[in-house]
């Protein structure tokens, strides 16, 4: 049984409480893992957005720089896939930004 405490004394939990307890953790178990992908996509998409810039026809990149873009543009679609538990989306790094053209 788990243990609570209750005025100050710590106390085992009855079954109707142990029960509530199992439930409320086995929720949040089982809402950790998309709620850690939220974060990671927003953050993901926020850096998409920024970057949209580089996939107009007129950036002002070259031939080379836009291919370095383009790829961190894919890594960066590409970060979830493979991501099933919250371990993973939790050592999940993001790819290193190009350097924009001056």
């Amino acid at each position: 049984m788990t243990k609570q405490i209750v005025n100050g004394v710590e106390v085992d939990m009855n079954e109707t409480e142990q029960q509530a307890y199992d439930e409320r953790m086995l929720d949040n178990q089982n809402k950790a893992l998309p709620r850690a992908l939220e974060i990671l996509r927003g953050r993901r998409n926020y850096l998409l957005q920024e970057s949209d810039w580089t996939d107009l026809p007129n950036a002002p990149l070259t031939d080379e720089q836009k291919t370095e873009w383009q790829s961190y543009r894919t890594e960066l679609r590409n970060m979830t896939d493979g991501l099933d538990t919250v371990e993973k989306v939790n050592l999940k790094e993001f790819p290193t930004k190009p350097e924009a053209s001056e």
